[in-house]
C-alpha cells in the first residue's frame, strides 16, 4: 500500500551521530527521520511504516546557527532514586544549565517520501491495509497530525501534503553522489541494548533509495 508525501520547511537538522559536541546535519533526510514524520501524521500499533525512497527536490544548502541547549539530562537512575525515596529534584533548571552550541543545518528543504506499510502482529482482527490506507490519505489531505511533524528536531517544523507529481530533480543533483554511511534506523529488538543501523547512501538523480533490513546493505 504505497503513499507519496511531499514535505518542505525552512530548516532541517538530521544530525550525524559521530559528531558528539557540535550538530552537523547529513546532506539529506535520513530514513528514520522520514519514518518519524510519517508516524507523526498517522501511527497505529497494528502497522509499521517502511520508507522506500526519498526524492530530494531542492538544492542542498547548508547554514550555520548557534542555539541554546542544556548540557545535562536527567538519567533513569536519578528518576528511579527520587521515586523510591519520595524526595529529590526531577527537573533541569535551564538558566543554570544552559550553553550555546553551533549547528550546521540544512535550509529551504523539500522532499518527497515514498513509503508503504506492513501489518504487525498487534493488528486487530478488524484491521486491514485498506482501512489504514484510507485513514492515512485522509489525514494527509486534511493536514492532520498527532504532533507537529518536524525535520530532525522540534524547532524545525515540516509542512506536508499528498504528492501528486514529484517535482523535477535540481540540475546540480543529476548524476550520482556518494553520501557515505548514513543512519538507517535504530534496532529496538532488545530494549536493553538499542543499536544504531547504517547503510551506504548514494543519491542518484536526486533519489535516495532506502534498502530493506533483509537486503544485506544494512549493517550494525
Amino acid at each position: 500500500m504505497p503513499i507519496s508525501l511531499e514535505v518542505w520547511g525552512d530548516y532541517a537538522s538530521f544530525n550525524r551521530p559521530e559528531m558528539k559536541t557540535e550538530r552537523v546535519s547529513y546532506d539529506v533526510m535520513t530514513p528514520s527521520a522520514a519514518r518519524g514524520l510519517l508516524e507523526a501524521i498517522y501511527w497505529h500499533p497494528g502497522m509499521r511504516w517502511i520508507v522506500d525512497r526519498i526524492h530530494v527536490c531542492a538544492p542542498i544548502r547548508f547554514t550555520n546557527l548557534r542555539r541554546n541547549e542544556v548540557r545535562s539530562k536527567i538519567s533513569a537512575r536519578t528518576a528511579r532514586t527520587v521515586m523510591e525515596r519520595g524526595a529529590g529534584e526531577l527537573y533541569l533548571a535551564a538558566p543554570q544549565d544552559i550553553q550555546q552550541r553551533a549547528a550546521m543545518l540544512l535550509r529551504d528543504v523539500r522532499y518527497v517520501i515514498d513509503a508503504h506499510f506492513e501489518l504487525t502482529d498487534r493488528a486487530a482482527p478488524t484491521d486491514n491495509p485498506g482501512k489504514f490506507l484510507d485513514i492515512t490519505r485522509r489525514r494527509m489531505e486534511k493536514g492532520q497530525f498527532y504532533h507537529q511533524p518536524c525535520f530532525g528536531c522540534r524547532e524545525f517544523p515540516a509542512q506536508f501534503k499528498p504528492c501528486e507529481a514529484v517535482p523535477p530533480c535540481p540540475e546540480e543533483l543529476l548524476g550520482t553522489r556518494d553520501l557515505g554511511y548514513m543512519l538507517w534506523d535504530m534496532d529496538y529488538s532488545d530494549p536493553e541494548n538499542i543499536q544504531p543501523l547504517f547503510f551506504r547512501a548514494a543519491l542518484r538523480d536526486g533519489v535516495l533509495r532506502v534498502p530493506t533490513r533483509q537486503s544485506g546493505e544494512v549493517i550494525g
